[in-house]
């Protein structure tokens, strides 16, 4: 079991805003701050969980030797009407762009992530049905 912490820093920033500081120095509005206008700290799971499960599936499609060109994941979720109003439902779409990519590739790495690797995924799963899909899309380049 891995002994190393993680740690932020959040900061009321007045009215309905916080910002967050990690240890590298970096910082995220979360709520808004008169016209600036972060993501809420819900969202930022979903963002997390983008994040956490596109950066494995790239990451096993390489080794696959099957790099896409461009890649994206889109996320949907519903919450529950009572609180906690925790996420009940979350929609997974990755689009893939690139030549030779192929399905069983991109299925395996999505169940792998999905399954096994995704921290993220594994923590929402917890308290939502989570369904993934995937599209392969053409090239905008042409195959060399």
């Amino acid at each position: 079991m891995s002994d190393t912490w993680k740690e932020v820093e959040v900061s009321w920033e007045g009215e309905r805003a916080f910002r967050s500081h990690n240890a590298d120095g970096k910082d995220l509005l979360m709520g808004r701050l008169g016209d600036e206008k972060g993501h809420s700290p819900i969202e930022l799971l979903l963002v997390g969980l983008a994040g956490c499960t596109g950066y494995d599936v790239v990451h096993i499609l390489e080794k696959k030797r099957q790099t896409p060109e461009k890649f994206e994941v889109k996320i949907r979720a519903k919450r529950a009407d009572d609180h906690p109003r925790v996420y009940t439902e979350i929609e997974i779409e990755y689009y893939l762009w690139g030549y030779d990519l192929t399905d069983k590739a991109v299925q395996q790495a999505i169940e792998l992530s999905e399954g096994k690797y995704c921290s993220a995924s594994a923590m929402l799963g917890k308290t939502a049905y989570i369904r993934s899909s995937y599209q392969i899309l053409s090239s905008s380049k042409e195959k060399k």
